[in-house]
């Protein structure tokens, strides 16, 4: 049997855990303090699942779409909240063809009758 995960939010106010002992399972050697336990374990359970996927796909987005069945936006969506997460900045604005891969998937649905054509026009000229 694993041992559980270390959580790095408090279950009550969702505030940064930190770590005050540190012991060896080998040895018994003890360390007390404050440590940190680093910016991944800040990543919420869904950001640290996605990042799994991400890796193992060796960030090849097509991959990531396919193992999650999420479309190109939506991938790019989830690793920018991601880097958000981590504390870096991402673009402000979505580039070229992460646009393009948005009015392809709003298409997509419409062809396989998932939206009508009036959700699909509000969706293409960003009403919703």
């Amino acid at each position: 049997m694993s041992e559980p995960a270390v959580i790095g939010r408090c279950p009550i106010c969702s505030a940064q855990l930190r770590v005050v002992r540190l012991e060896c399972g080998s040895c018994g050697t003890r360390l007390e303090g404050s440590f940190s336990l680093g910016r991944f374990h800040s990543l919420s359970a869904d950001h640290l699942e996605f990042l799994e996927v991400f890796i193992r796909a060796r960030g090849n987005f097509k991959d990531v779409e396919r193992e999650l069945g999420i479309s190109y936006p939506t991938v790019r969506s989830r690793l920018d909240a991601v880097i958000r997460s981590l504390g870096y900045q991402t673009e402000v604005e979505p580039d070229r063809e992460a646009e393009t891969e948005r009015r392809k998937e709003i298409l997509r649905q419409l062809a396989e009758g998932r939206i009508g054509p009036d959700d699909a026009a509000a969706l293409l000229e960003g009403r919703t």
